[in-house]
């Protein structure tokens, strides 16, 4: 599928997806959303190991949902609007491969949701994060009360959400919200960096580990670390544990085939 807003790039096992519509400062609208759906949807995850999400342009990430298309909504089609982003996003968060978040500009709105549905995020120094939405006279709609607690704890999120203040790149990476935070024109070196480095490993083993770092947080300690022992289990069962400790024995480097 040809995509309107996307633009789409393949090196080797790392797939970048950059949102774009620069006039709107990368903006989600309902096309948009859609588009992302579709392409995460479609994702041959045994062809492509990790995914990088970013704006096009230098200016955003993504600037937040598009305001003129929300403007005019009523409480079904608001519902409606909210689910077909939190459904994407969900889709990214679930991928079975790493999805890392280059944050190159504004993050706002929906854009800071969208980061926060990918596994980290790296920032660029210029970056601004925040949930502006109670200053329009709505709350969070992608999921972003949920995911912004989770990740930075409950009271930051709350003040963030509450006040709808912004915040800089260093302040994210304090509070936990970004992982790293890098010059804007070194972003993606780094981001790239990490992304072969995660190439090295068993994608199985990295799968199921996502898996349970991702459902531990809705689970009982004793149903999580019970998650851990079956998911490391099902690893004796491929073919990447074998080559994996066989290469560690033998002093060379391993060679995963994902199976």
């Amino acid at each position: 599928m040809e995509y309107t807003f996307l633009k789409i790039e393949q090196h080797d096992q790392i797939a970048v997806m950059k949102v774009s519509a620069p006039k709107s400062l990368n903006a989600l609208n309902s096309t948009v959303l859609k588009e992302i759906d579709d392409f995460v949807s479609h994702l041959d995850t045994t062809k492509t190991r990790v995914l990088v999400i970013t704006g096009d342009g230098e200016k955003a990430f993504v600037a937040g949902a598009d305001i003129a298309e929300m403007a005019h909504l009523y409480e079904k089609e608001g519902y409606e609007f909210s689910k077909l982003g939190a459904i994407a996003f969900r889709k990214i968060e679930t991928l079975p491969i790493p999805v890392i978040a280059a944050v190159n500009g504004f993050c706002l709105g929906g854009g800071c949701e969208l980061a926060m549905a990918c596994d980290f995020r790296y920032a660029s120094s210029k970056a601004k994060f925040g949930q502006p939405e109670v200053g329009l006279g709505i709350t969070p709609g992608f999921s972003g009360t949920y995911r912004l607690a989770k990740l930075v704890g409950q009271g930051m999120a709350k003040e963030m959400i509450f006040t709808g203040k912004a915040i800089k790149a260093d302040e994210a990476l304090r509070i936990g919200l970004v992982n790293a935070v890098c010059e804007p024109e070194d972003l993606m070196d780094k981001v790239m960096m990490t992304a072969k480095r995660i190439l090295a490993n068993a994608p199985l083993a990295i799968a199921h580990a996502k898996r349970c770092i991702n459902e531990s947080y809705d689970l009982c300690a004793d149903d999580a670390i019970e998650l851990e022992n079956v998911a490391f289990g099902k690893c004796f069962a491929t073919d990447d544990q074998k080559e994996g400790m066989a290469a560690f024995l033998e002093k060379r480097e391993a060679v995963f085939g994902g199976k």
